[in-house]
């Protein structure tokens, strides 16, 4: 049981599948899972969180042949990314189908090049730990054109925190063998 509920339970639970819209200040006080697997969810006032989005301006980048590395600052943190770049040879990708793995390294080195200091960036992606410390794993990143959109986030996270996030997770439907045989009329 993690958090207090089964697999089953917080797997059905939207925030667990979605990613959720958060400020680098919330990210980083996210509760980490108990097991180093990495299949339990990060933990969020008592709800799953495993993939996130974020909007910030890029304030380091480290360039490597088999990744990107770089730090957003949204204006309350900053949050270690991680773009891979190595789909072709990384053996934990699949190697089922050629095409779309060339396509998703050529997609991965396009957008490494667009992510330049200075620059405001969205990016979407798997919460992972490495040495013991939160990153996002990017799977997206899109340079900004909108200056507004770091604010519209801003506000967009906090309206979703208070409206959803913060609301007790829907509990899923209790399954009783007595009504399970029950004609309905």
């Amino acid at each position: 049981m993690a958090g207090g509920r089964s697999m089953w339970e917080w797997g059905l639970d939207p925030m667990c599948l979605s990613h959720v819209k958060l400020l680098s200040f919330d990210l980083l006080s996210l509760q980490k899972p108990n097991t180093r697997g990495g299949s339990e969810p990060f933990w969020r006032k008592g709800r799953p969180v495993r993939k996130v989005e974020m909007v910030g301006v890029v304030v380091s980048r480290e360039r490597k042949d088999k990744f990107l590395k770089f730090e957003l600052d949204d204006g309350s943190g900053c949050v270690p990314c991680i773009l891979w770049l190595n789909h072709m040879t990384n053996r934990y990708y699949p190697k089922t189908d050629q095409l779309q793995m060339e396509s998703m390294a050529a997609m991965a080195l396009k957008q490494a090049e667009q992510v330049q200091l200075g620059r405001l960036v969205r990016v979407q992606g798997r919460i992972t730990l490495y040495n013991k410390q939160l990153q996002i794993t990017v799977s997206s990143a899109v340079v900004e054109k909108d200056p507004n959109a770091e604010i519209l986030h801003w506000m967009e996270c906090i309206r979703l925190a208070v409206r959803c996030y913060d609301m007790s997770a829907p509990l899923p439907p209790s399954h009783n063998l007595s009504d399970a045989g029950r004609k309905r009329s």
